[in-house]
């Protein structure tokens, strides 16, 4: 099976964000987590948003490895 990847701007599109260069630049420049917190808890996400986040992660998908790259951005 061959495994897509997807760019951050479509994961911001998958999201409901501002997917646009400076949409992300501002999204990422707004928002941090602390180290010990795990990216789907962020208190920033709404329900639906942090369901995505969760599954994309637990089912290892197509979304895994650019979610793992926003949670890196947000440290």
């Amino acid at each position: 099976m061959e495994h897509i990847i997807h760019p951050f701007s479509e994961l911001f599109e998958q999201l409901g964000l501002d997917a646009s260069h400076d949409g992300i630049e501002h999204f990422l420049a707004s928002h941090r987590l602390p180290p010990d917190m795990e990216l789907v808890d962020a208190p920033f996400w709404s329900k639906a948003q942090a369901n995505f986040l969760k599954e994309g992660l637990l089912d290892d998908s197509d979304w895994a490895e650019i979610i793992d790259h926003l949670n890196v951005s947000l440290r």
